[in-house]
């Protein structure tokens, strides 16, 4: 019998890695979300049971997958009304409409373009997409979007309710549909990312599945879709972030600053294909993903956070600000107003957007304030500033980094 504790750690990876694929091979044979979401956590369930039994199989992924198909299919034959009941997932092609199986061959990407139906509201549709699709958790969720975690429960109650209600259809799109999605999709991947890069919770600063899985996305929408700029202005961005992932992290695990890391650890080749997409966007007029990737690229070009061209970065960040107008992307400027404008000029731009409170109870600003206070030596308050900080962060190594700054202001 395999030990207990090697198999739930076998299916928690599982949960992590696997969850996005399963469950959308799963929702075409069931053809509804619900009864895949049911399915496929049955199949999670029946596994800490079968491979304690029989021991882990070797593709934990593709056990998972037939189980919950199996399921779905049983369900099916029970319930032969149940297509009836429910909304459906995908509906026959009408007459003329092209099918887009053929042009999208990642089935977690078909059902991230199913799930930001136009019906339902934009955060709506990110939400449940982020949920059902890429396996987050509604904490995770909403930590991304700035609200409590009841208040993003309710809203991914509320669209599922809303799918039901109203019978909206939810269907493969065809081809002529996909650009009116797109943007969604792009902010769906584009948090995926970002909540692998930085992890809200828990013991490390990166989930490396959630990175690996928004770039998987990201290649296959670049294929797709090789003309939209914000497809490669979105993988240009994660590339030349991810690029530092091996610098970002200490020997001991300890989270290590832009300004402070080892840029040979850098991914070079990452790096050159990032820049390529960069140099394409900016021939024409970059979007919000674009323009991020813009400012990642100087970054990525910098032999110093010193020879950093600063001047540069803010004119983007303003531009940024001009297509995008986000108090975090407001809040990220910030930092090139201390390189360019000094300590002063950036603490008056943070406690501008205090005062605006969008982004109360976001873990970066009261850290981002901070730190500039402790640079501009105002202990007392920077060292409170901190304390703030600590209260909303739950990530293990965002934590430490907060108490050994804290700690230095005390001593």
């Amino acid at each position: 019998m395999t030990d207990p504790r090697a198999v739930s750690d076998a299916v928690a990876e599982a949960h992590r890695r696997e969850w996005g694929f399963v469950l959308a091979a799963t929702a075409r044979v069931a053809g509804n979300i619900d009864l895949a979401e049911e399915c496929v956590q049955d199949a999670y369930g029946a596994a800490l049971e079968a491979w304690l039994r029989d021991g882990v199989p070797r593709s934990p992924g593709a056990w998972l997958t037939t189980t919950a198909r199996r399921r779905a299919l049983d369900a099916l034959r029970r319930e032969q009304t149940l297509r009836r009941k429910l909304p459906l997932l995908v509906e026959p092609l009408g007459e003329g409409e092209m099918p887009v199986a053929d042009e999208i061959t990642d089935d977690r990407l078909r059902l991230v373009f199913t799930c930001c139906h136009p019906a339902l509201a934009r955060e709506a549709q990110v939400a449940l997409t982020l949920r059902l699709v890429c396996g987050l958790t509604t904490a995770e969720i909403a930590r991304a979007f700035l609200v409590s975690e009841p208040t993003m429960a309710a809203r991914v109650t509320r669209a599922k309710k809303k799918i039901s209600a109203a019978r909206i259809p939810y269907r493969v799109p065809g081809a002529a549909d996909l650009p009116d999605r797109l943007d969604a999709v792009l902010t769906v991947v584009h948090l995926l990312f970002t909540t692998g890069h930085t992890a809200p919770v828990g013991a490390d600063l990166l989930r490396h599945d959630l990175v690996e899985r928004a770039l998987d996305l990201g290649r296959v929408l670049r294929h797709l879709m090789p003309d939209e700029p914000e497809v490669r202005g979105l993988l240009a961005l994660m590339l030349l972030t991810d690029a530092r992932r091996d610098a970002r992290v200490g020997p001991d695990g300890s989270l290590v600053l832009l300004e402070h890391q080892d840029r040979s650890r850098w991914d070079g080749a990452a790096i050159d294909e990032g820049i390529v997409l960069v140099s394409e966007l900016l021939r024409g007029s970059p979007g919000r993903f674009g323009l991020q990737a813009a400012i990642a690229g100087v970054h990525a070009v910098a032999p110093s956070w010193e020879d950093t061209d600063w001047p540069r970065v803010l004119l983007l960040y303003d531009a940024l600000l001009v297509r995008w107008p986000n108090p975090v992307v407001a809040l990220n400027r910030t930092v090139a107003v201390l390189m360019v404008h000094g300590p002063a000029a950036a603490l008056a731009e943070v406690e501008r957007l205090e005062a605006d409170g969008r982004l109360s109870g976001y873990r970066y600003l009261a850290s981002t304030k901070a730190d500039l206070l402790r640079r501009l030596s105002r202990d007392d308050e920077a060292a409170a500033a901190y304390r703030q900080a600590l209260e909303l962060v739950d990530n293990d190594a965002e934590r430490a980094f907060l108490q050994d700054r804290l700690a230095g202001l005390e001593a």
